[in-house]
C-alpha cells in the first residue's frame, strides 16, 4: 500500500509538472505568434476574388515566417467569409476584433463590403487594408484605412484613354450595373474622360443587380453604332453580356476593369477582342513578379491572378509597416505604412495623402494560347499622368 501511495504521489507530481510545462509551452507559443485577420468573399458570386487574395496573403506569410517572422514573432492568418455582403463583412470584422483580438485586417475584396468595416476600423484603431476595393470613398473614414489597388477613377480613365489612343475608338457605349458602387464609379469616370479627350458616348445603358437578360440594352447599343463597349462589371455578368452582344452581331472590342478577373474561366470565344485593366499580369517580365508567379504556382498548383498578387502585396505592405515602425502598435504602424515607397509584386508603390497607392495599371487582352486555351495576355501599361 505504501508503495502504491508513493507511486500515486509521484504520478501526481509528474502530472503537475507536465501540466505546467504544457501550459507554459502553450502560453509561449501564443505570445510568439501574431494573428492577422482577413475578411474576404470565400463563397458566393465573387468568391474567386477572395480566395485568390487569401492565398496570396498565405504565401506572403509563409515567406515572412521562413525568413524569421516579424520582430521575433511568427504570423498566422485567420480568414472569415463575408460572401461579398456588407453586413456579413461587418459581422466578421466584429468577431475578429472582439473575440480574436486582431489589430490588422486584410480585406475585403469588393468596395461595398470593405466600406461596411471602415468606420469601425478607424474608431477602434484597427489597420484595415484592402487588396482590391477600388471605390474612391474606401479610405475616407481615416488614416487607419489603406488599399493596395488603384482607385475607380483611375481605372475609368485608363479604359477611356486606352480606347481612344490605342484602339482609335471615337464612339463608345457603356453598359453597367446601376446598383453597385464599383460599376457606377468606373462607368462615370470612363464617360467623363472619354468626352474630355474628344470621344462621344453614344449609348449609356444601365441594368439592375442580378439581371440576366441584357438584350434590350444591347439592341439600343447596336443601333448607336459604337466603336467599343465599356463593361465595368464583374466577370459573371460580363460573361453573359459578351455572349448576348456577340449573338446580336456586335463584334467590336469590349473593355472593362479588374472585375473581369476570372472571366477567361467562365466564357468562350465571345470574350475575344476583350481588354481589361488589371493590377497585375501573370506573364510579367519583372523579376520580382516572376518570382512570385513561380512561388504561387509551386504552393497552389495554379496560375497567379491579379487578386493573388494584390493579396500578397497587401500582406507585405503591412509587414513592411510593422518592420519600419519596429512595433505592432497600430498607431505607429499606420504612420510608417503611409511613408512606404518601394518595389512590390504589382509594381512600385507609394501612398498619396488618402493612402491610395500611386501605381500603374496593366492592360490585358483575352486571347487563345497555342493550346487553344483562353488566357489573359499582357498588352500594355498605362501609368498615372
Amino acid at each position: 500500500m505504501k508503495m502504491l501511495r508513493h507511486c500515486g504521489a509521484a504520478l501526481l507530481v509528474c502530472c503537475a509538472f507536465a501540466a505546467l510545462f504544457l501550459g507554459c509551452t502553450k502560453q509561449k507559443t501564443a505570445e510568439d505568434t501574431v494573428t492577422i485577420g482577413a475578411v474576404f468573399p470565400l463563397s458566393g458570386q465573387v468568391a474567386f476574388y477572395g480566395t485568390e487574395s487569401r492565398d496570396g496573403a498565405l504565401l506572403a506569410i509563409d515567406e515572412i515566417n521562413a525568413a524569421g517572422g516579424l520582430l521575433g514573432k511568427k504570423l498566422t492568418l485567420l480568414a472569415e467569409d463575408d460572401e461579398g455582403d456588407g453586413a456579413k463583412a461587418l459581422s466578421a470584422f466584429t468577431k475578429l476584433t472582439t473575440r480574436d483580438k486582431v489589430s490588422f485586417i486584410l480585406g475585403s475584396s469588393t468596395s461595398g463590403a470593405t466600406m461596411a468595416m471602415t468606420q469601425q476600423a478607424q474608431q477602434n484603431k484597427v489597420i484595415l487594408i484592402s487588396p482590391s476595393a477600388t471605390n474612391v470613398d474606401v479610405t475616407k473614414p481615416g488614416d487607419f484605412i489603406f488599399r493596395a489597388c488603384f482607385i475607380d477613377p483611375f481605372q475609368g480613365i485608363v479604359g477611356a484613354d486606352f480606347a481612344y489612343e490605342t484602339l482609335n475608338a471615337r464612339r463608345a457605349a457603356v453598359l453597367y450595373d446601376a446598383g453597385a458602387d464599383y460599376n457606377t464609379g468606373l462607368a462615370d469616370e470612363f464617360k467623363k474622360e472619354f468626352l474630355k479627350i474628344g470621344g462621344q458616348v453614344v449609348a449609356d445603358e444601365a441594368y439592375q443587380t442580378n439581371d440576366k437578360d441584357f438584350n434590350a440594352q444591347i439592341t439600343r447599343i447596336k443601333a448607336a453604332n459604337p466603336d467599343v463597349v465599356y463593361l465595368p462589371n464583374y466577370y459573371n455578368d460580363v460573361a453573359l453580356q459578351a455572349n448576348q452582344l456577340r449573338d446580336q452581331g456586335v463584334g467590336i472590342p469590349l473593355i472593362g476593369g479588374d472585375g473581369w478577373d476570372g472571366l477567361v474561366d467562365n466564357t468562350g470565344d465571345e470574350a475575344l477582342n476583350g481588354f481589361w485593366s488589371a493590377g497585375f499580369a501573370a506573364d510579367t517580365t519583372d523579376p520580382k513578379g516572376q518570382t512570385f508567379v513561380s512561388a504561387y504556382r509551386a504552393k497552389f498548383n495554379k496560375s497567379a491572378s491579379q487578386f493573388a498578387a494584390l493579396g500578397y502585396d497587401t500582406m507585405m505592405l503591412v509587414a513592411d509597416g510593422i518592420k519600419a515602425a519596429g512595433s505592432f502598435d497600430t498607431a505607429a504602424v499606420k504612420d510608417a505604412m503611409a511613408k512606404l515607397s518601394g518595389a512590390y509584386v504589382t509594381g512600385n508603390i507609394r501612398f498619396d495623402a488618402d493612402r491610395n497607392p500611386i501605381k500603374g495599371a496593366a492592360i490585358l487582352e483575352i486571347v487563345r494560347d497555342t493550346s487553344g486555351k483562353l488566357v489573359n495576355s499582357y498588352k500594355t501599361t498605362v501609368n498615372p499622368k
